[in-house]
């Protein structure tokens, strides 16, 4: 019997630790990680895999050749765009971290307010710091937004005059690389409908892929900035919370040490009575 009622004691205890570490977990920080790494992962797999596509199309259909290693072409651009989406997975990686923690430590400074854990100064400055720096990515990411669109446009329309082709039927339509500034203007790289690269780009798969991921990299892009507003929302509640909350801390301990100062002085005048009685 009293084995039975140690292990439901033992069981309730176990409840109400997994009740309390999940209490203290930060969902809208989690939430808004999740939907980060999320839109992170899906931009720069997608846009890697987009650019590599869009070489290929351009070495095998518009038979672009890369410039000396000197020169400043399209595919050195690529190149540059492919090392800033490494930096933009490792930044954002590192980013979401702290971000996470900064929110772990701010329900905790929220929640243990009259612990042993207080609210410091440089713990607002952190929020205050963690509050602009989020502006200034969501301003980022809209401009990478932004961006991403321009390949999805272009894209769209060379898979429009593709589809055009098996409309009208007999008219001449070309595909320019000049008219996007994809190679110089002196280089004429066109491909006109009359042409086996035209037909052979229409019908090959990587025409369809590109254009594909490169739209799911926009939406990559797109999650990034609800990831980051929503981060904004999240990081303007904790800090109006741990603003409140340091002013009920401040009227707290004033309210403590005036209770401690007429302690002390009804202590000294019953002992003045007390004295003078004697």
């Amino acid at each position: 019997m009293e084995e039975d009622m140690d292990e439901g004691q033992t069981q309730k205890g176990c409840l109400e630790c997994c009740i309390k570490c999940l209490g203290g977990i930060p969902y809208p920080s989690l939430i808004a990680t999740i939907l980060l790494y999320a839109g992170v992962a899906l931009f720069c797999g997608c846009g890697h895999e987009a650019l590599s596509g869009t070489v290929t199309i351009l070495q095998n259909y518009f038979e672009v050749v890369r410039s000396p290693m000197d020169a400043l072409d399209v595919f050195t651009m690529i190149d540059i765009i492919k090392y800033v989406i490494y930096g933009i997975a490792s930044a954002f990686f590192v980013y979401g971290i702290l971000l996470m923690v900064e929110g772990f430590f701010t329900s905790g400074a929220i929640k243990d307010l009259y612990g042993d854990f207080k609210i410091t100064t440089c713990g607002r400055c952190v929020s205050a710091w963690f509050i602009m720096l989020t502006y200034i990515f969501m301003l980022a990411w809209l401009g990478v937004t932004a961006f991403t669109a321009l390949p999805v446009f272009m894209y769209f329309n060379i898979w429009n005059i593709c589809q055009n082709t098996t409309v009208l039927a007999g008219a001449s339509l070309c595909l320019d690389p000049r008219q996007y500034g994809i190679v110089p203007l002196a280089e004429a790289k066109t491909v006109c409908s009359v042409s086996d690269n035209f037909n052979k780009l229409c019908e090959s798969n990587e025409l369809d892929m590109t254009f594909h991921l490169f739209i799911c990299a926009l939406a990559g892009a797109g999650a990034a900035v609800i990831a980051m507003i929503h981060y904004l929302m999240v990081l303007s509640a904790n800090w109006a919370y741990v603003k409140d909350a340091c002013r009920m801390q401040k009227y707290e301990d004033i309210k403590s040490k005036e209770e401690q100062e007429l302690h002390d002085i009804h202590s000294t005048r019953s002992k003045e009575r007390l004295n003078a009685y004697t």
